[in-house]
């Protein structure tokens, strides 16, 4: 009883420090050493999450016109978070030139998503 009480106990603890980063947040632009480049990535962020909520309404209500559209959308929606990422690694960097270019294909993968979400079937 004691180890496998010990064992959960582990695994509760490695859980929350694993998840303990992603509770940190985005970023504060105010206190962010480049704050106009943090603004456009904050602002980026919110666009990704747009387009995912667009996207999961569409899914949940099945009105995604096909499985390969379906493909597509999340493909756009992965590289936009990944993108994301490199955003903010730019600004941390006070790199406005790669900031504005990330956060150009940022939108442009959004914005596919979030147009291929709200195709209707036919």
């Amino acid at each position: 009883m004691r180890d496998s009480t010990t064992f959960v106990l582990s695994i509760c603890f490695t859980a929350t420090v694993i998840a303990f980063p992603a509770l940190a947040g985005p970023i504060d632009p105010a206190r962010h050493p480049h704050p106009e480049q943090a603004r456009a990535v904050h602002m980026a962020e919110h666009d990704v999450d747009r387009a995912w909520e667009v996207y999961h309404r569409a899914a949940l209500g099945g009105t995604v016109a096909s499985p390969a559209l379906q493909a597509d959308i999340e493909q756009h929606l992965h590289e936009a978070r990944t993108l994301v990422t490199q955003a903010h690694e730019a600004a941390e960097r006070g790199e406005k030139h790669q900031v504005d270019r990330v956060v150009a294909a940022i939108k442009i993968h959004t914005s596919r998503a979030i147009k291929g979400s709200k195709e209707q079937k036919k």
